[in-house]
């Protein structure tokens, strides 16, 4: 089964096809500055009734003296895959025979280990004559750098997350989260809040998911007091937050103490989102005898 993990290491070039033209450099990789990056069909499926689709294929246009561009194949691979080479050739001279552009291969990858299998090159042919040779770029843990300065990483978002994502198995990953968590609050716009439910879903279902979940719920107004809709609607998601946790409480307490919850009972707890009334109820789930002593009139 595929991951959101894996699926977020590609698809941000999709939602940023321009990306990749700004971590090459900093990964030490050297390419001609694109004038343009369009979105491809990823299929590259023959007649036969075998399909093989590429993760994200780009089409870059680039300003050179011999002009024309290039096919950027990206494929996000969590795990060295000896079946792999064969399927990254084959994408490489189908790309090639279909769009008749020179197909360049990136691998994206979030642990070091398959990042330096992946960096191997691909030889195809007899021993004594090498009819094909792959030589794919690699960007991983070990080269894309680590941002973990906010005012960095508010410059480039899209950057950051996905170093955030290629550090995603690295120790430092909570340091790099709480400078994006920091970014979202600079940038503070409707393409930041984007970006951070971009970063959970590539999180996968992990514990730094969960570590970014908090730093997003801790997430405060720039302009405290000012009643600015940010702040309301912070306020209201930390208070709804908070009254349904409580809710919860007070079920699993009569739950455990084998007290009988009628539907109706059930749904008015769950529904309630006053925090005074939560905590007089919670209170009096620890002695009451029955779920409508929750209710009574004081």
């Amino acid at each position: 089964m595929v991951s959101s993990a894996h699926e977020a290491m590609h698809q941000i070039f999709r939602e940023d096809p321009g990306l990749f033209a700004r971590v090459l450099p900093k990964a030490g990789i050297t390419f001609p500055e694109p004038t343009a990056t369009r979105l491809v069909d990823t299929d590259l499926t023959e007649i036969k009734p075998l399909v093989r689709r590429v993760d994200t294929l780009l089409e870059v246009e680039v300003d050179t003296a011999d002009g024309g561009g290039y096919l950027l194949l990206v494929e996000s691979q969590g795990a060295p895959d000896p079946d792999k080479f064969s399927s990254w050739t084959y994408y490489l001279a189908h790309a090639y025979a279909k769009h008749r552009l020179p197909p360049v291969l990136l691998v994206v990858c979030q642990d070091k280990d398959t990042a330096s299998w992946a960096a191997n090159p691909i030889r195809i042919g007899l021993p004594v004559h090498t009819t094909m040779m792959v030589f794919p770029m690699v960007l991983g843990p070990d080269n894309v750098p680590a941002i973990l300065d906010p005012d960095e990483a508010a410059e480039d978002l899209p950057l950051a997350v996905f170093s955030a994502l290629a550090h995603a198995k690295d120790p430092a990953l909570p340091a790099i989260l709480d400078a994006l968590a920091t970014a979202v609050d600079i940038v503070g716009d409707d393409v930041a809040v984007d970006w951070a439910e971009f970063t959970e879903v590539g999180l996968d279902n992990t514990q730094a998911r969960a570590h970014w979940r908090k730093l997003m719920a801790m997430r405060t107004s720039r302009f405290p007091g000012s009643g600015t809709i940010i702040e309301e609607t912070l306020i209201k998601g930390q208070t709804e937050g908070r009254a349904e946790g409580r809710a919860e409480d007070i079920l699993r307490i009569l739950d455990v103490r084998g007290i009988d919850v009628p539907e109706a009972a059930r749904e008015r707890i769950a529904n309630c989102t006053d925090l005074d009334t939560l905590g007089t109820w919670f209170d009096r789930a620890i002695t009451a005898s029955d779920a409508q002593e929750l209710f009574r009139e004081a």
